[in-house]
């Protein structure tokens, strides 16, 4: 009888089991097909190391990408550290890892294989791999559990490898991590890499498409989209906190806004040479030439298949409107006219966020940065003149949003540069 109703408990036991992975799989595909929807590689790395975070209960966690044969520090969550939602500057440290078994990381990408470790402080000697603790010792956060997977595709193409740190109990206090949560991180892993692959290669796309302006404009470069798309996505995502925007519907439109606003400027593929090469300030008659840039930009995206084509439409057209309404093209009935004058400006809330926003990045970029009619503006100068356009060029609410998250601004500033590197620490494992 014991023997019968043990063997009864067990039946139920393995039964609950399959019941529980069939629940697993069925939740990691529904989250697959949510991510699928996301455009933007960095909000796709937020979206899936999230995920990975909440099956694991983890603290903290960061992904590496492949590319150019290294591994880049690519995203870092860090709840303790950062808040659950909050903006920080290391999101843009540069950080490069070997692909060797000098780190965690590089070990995993080395080998395909995941690692389960119990405590990164008490590694068993004569293990073929290290831990690096310099993120902890820059921020006072103690590493303990760890998980690392590689993120393989299913044409078995390596694309990086994801961390995640800490699991917290119940209690809230770090624990450790099981084989069923390597387990459970190892096919979530795998699925993701699809995504993440994708996510690349519409990346490149883009960047392709701001190469061919490069080619009309050689200060349209693939470093100046990159900073104006970031420094837009966290300018808007502070500005969206400040208004109390839900945390998803913030999250949907910054996946957007980032793409969107690196296409600020493809409208002057269609200026001329003369204008968009001229080694000078351009006269009066050739400046208004250039205002047309805008529309011309905006009528790329005619055929507005998808809400990414009306933000970058609505970008395209507004990002040299000024709070005070002196900025161009202005109020237009019909921008597909054949003979199409400018308008009286746009003025406060008549622009869209997106091309207040992206007005302010647009020209922050231009003033610090070499031009061929200008040298870099300081910072200090910079700054003051932001602020002093407060209320003039830019809406006051964007200028307090790019203010108080100054840092992770300066982190985009050094680490999307023609050249160097930054000296902001990563969580490398």
């Amino acid at each position: 009888m014991v023997t019968l109703k043990s063997a009864s408990r067990k039946g139920e036991s393995e039964s609950k089991e399959a019941q529980s992975d069939v629940d697993i799989c069925a939740k990691i595909l529904a989250t697959m097909e949510k991510l699928s929807h996301i455009k933007d590689v960095h909000a796709l790395l937020d979206a899936v190391l999230l995920e990975a975070r909440q099956m694991t209960r983890a603290d903290a966690g960061s992904i590496y990408l492949i590319e150019n044969n290294v591994l880049n520090f690519s995203y870092i969550h860090n709840d303790t550290l950062f808040g659950a939602s909050g903006v920080n500057r290391y999101l843009y440290a540069s950080q490069t890892l070997a692909v060797d078994n000098h780190s965690l990381a590089g070990y995993v990408a080395l080998t395909g294989e995941p690692l389960i470790i119990e405590d990164a402080y008490q590694l068993p000697a004569g293990m073929p791999f290290t831990f690096n603790d310099t993120f902890d010792q820059r921020s006072g956060y103690r590493t303990q559990s760890i998980l690392a997977a590689p993120l393989v595709t299913s044409n078995n193409k390596m694309v990086g490898v994801m961390e995640i740190i800490n699991p917290l109990n119940k209690d809230g206090q770090p624990s450790a991590f099981t084989p069923d949560d390597l387990l459970l991180l190892n096919y979530f892993a795998d699925n993701a890499a699809a995504a993440i692959e994708r996510a690349m290669m519409t990346r490149e796309i883009i960047l392709r498409m701001i190469k061919m302006c490069e080619l009309r404009d050689p200060k349209e470069t693939g470093v100046h989209a990159n900073r104006v798309g970031a420094y837009a996505a966290e300018v808007y995502h502070q500005w969206s906190l400040q208004q109390g925007i839900a945390d998803d519907d913030i999250k949907r439109r910054k996946d957007l806004l980032r793409i969107a606003a690196m296409l600020h400027d493809l409208g002057k593929v269609a200026i001329s040479d003369l204008i968009l090469k001229k080694p000078a300030k351009l006269d009066s008659e050739e400046f208004r030439t250039m205002q047309y840039h805008t529309i011309l930009g905006a009528r790329l995206f005619q055929n507005q298949e998808s809400d990414l084509d009306v933000l970058s439409a609505e970008i395209a057209l507004n990002h040299h409107e000024k709070w005070d309404g002196t900025g161009y093209p202005g109020k237009i009935d019909d921008i597909y006219q054949d003979q199409l004058p400018l308008g009286a400006g746009k003025q406060g809330e008549e622009i869209p966020i997106a091309g207040r926003i992206v007005a302010l990045a647009d020209v922050y970029d231009a003033l610090v940065n070499q031009r061929v009619y200008k040298s870099p503006w300081s910072e200090k100068t910079t700054l003051s003149y932001i602020k002093d356009q407060s209320g003039k060029h830019f809406d006051p609410e964007v200028v307090d949003a790019f203010l108080a998250i100054y840092d992770v601004i300066a982190a985009i500033r050094e680490k999307y540069q023609e050249e160097g590197s930054s000296s902001l620490p990563a969580a490398s494992h």
